[in-house]
């Protein structure tokens, strides 16, 4: 399934109720030894969380439908709950977020550094507790919470830094471990001063092959 602005169809267009019937599409009779994968390539954006949330740097992260401004955001506790919660065990959904602020958008308790390392962030008792999950998620996003994804224009196109990255790096080396996409991805987007984020719903060995 692709949406884009464009569409004639207007089932195809990326509006927040068919984004969301698009997750929920997605995700229908997912079972066991399943690989999913969804991109998004798009704006992004972090505001202030409720008090009482439990986000450890205060922020909650979003993406922008196609009819937000009357239709409002996708917030990442909403992604999660779409996205990753549903998935059954031994499930696997990798996730490409090409959109500013999008490092933890899909709220998910693991986060790598290039070194194969887990970060360590303060996260809240209550976050890891409600957002530990049985599926196997992997996001990969364009950019740190705190920083902008880049629209860039590369081989004559109009294309987002992110997205044309993890093309370039994949094709260059088809059988590269997720530690090396990392750096790659890293390395291609230098230049706009973005850095992509790993993050995971599980600890894994970023030392062996990326596969979806």
């Amino acid at each position: 399934m692709v949406m884009t602005d464009d569409s004639h169809d207007q089932q195809l267009l990326p509006t927040r109720a068919n984004l969301i019937s698009g997750m929920h599409w997605l995700l229908q009779d997912a079972q066991p030894h399943d690989s999913l994968f969804i991109h998004y390539s798009g704006h992004g954006a972090r505001a202030r969380e409720a008090s009482g949330g439990d986000e450890a740097d205060g922020y909650d992260e979003m993406i922008f439908p196609q009819d937000y401004k009357h239709a409002g955001t996708i917030l990442d506790d909403e992604l999660h709950k779409l996205l990753v919660a549903p998935l059954p065990s031994g499930c696997r959904l990798t996730a490409v977020f090409d959109s500013c602020h999008s490092g933890s958008v899909m709220d998910l308790v693991y986060n790598y550094h290039s070194n194969g390392k887990v970060k360590r962030i303060p996260v809240r008792r209550s976050f890891v507790e409600a957002k530990t999950t049985p599926g196997d998620v992997m996001c990969w996003s364009g950019c740190d919470d705190e920083e902008t994804s880049a629209d860039a224009h590369e081989g004559g196109l109009a294309v987002g830094a992110m997205s044309y990255a993890i093309l370039k790096v994949l094709r260059g080396n088809p059988k590269i471990t997720y530690e090396d996409l990392l750096k790659g991805l890293r390395r291609e987007t230098k230049k706009y001063n973005q850095k992509p984020q790993l993050s995971a719903s599980h600890r894994m060995d970023i030392d062996r092959r990326f596969t979806m």
